[in-house]
């Protein structure tokens, strides 16, 4: 099971951290969002991992898979 990437905001520390899904240390860490965004996107994209990007208040914005999605989708 591959696992997932998290892009947080971490308001005590004022910026924003890259996750692993099970690892409590932070991946990588940023001063802006966009930052943050571009490195895990280079990430997920070489470890075929799933992104998931949650605002400032901790919920889930967008969901993106990297890797062998199937095509056509089930739907």
């Amino acid at each position: 099971m591959k696992k997932s990437i998290h892009t947080v905001h971490n308001s005590e520390k004022s910026r924003w951290e890259n996750k692993v899904q099970g690892n409590s240390k932070p991946l990588s860490f940023h001063h802006t969002k966009e930052n943050a965004l571009d490195r895990a996107e280079k990430i997920a994209g070489k470890t075929n991992a799933e992104h998931f990007i949650h605002g400032k208040n901790g919920k889930i914005q967008e969901r993106n898979s990297y890797g062998n999605d199937p095509f056509p989708p089930r739907g």
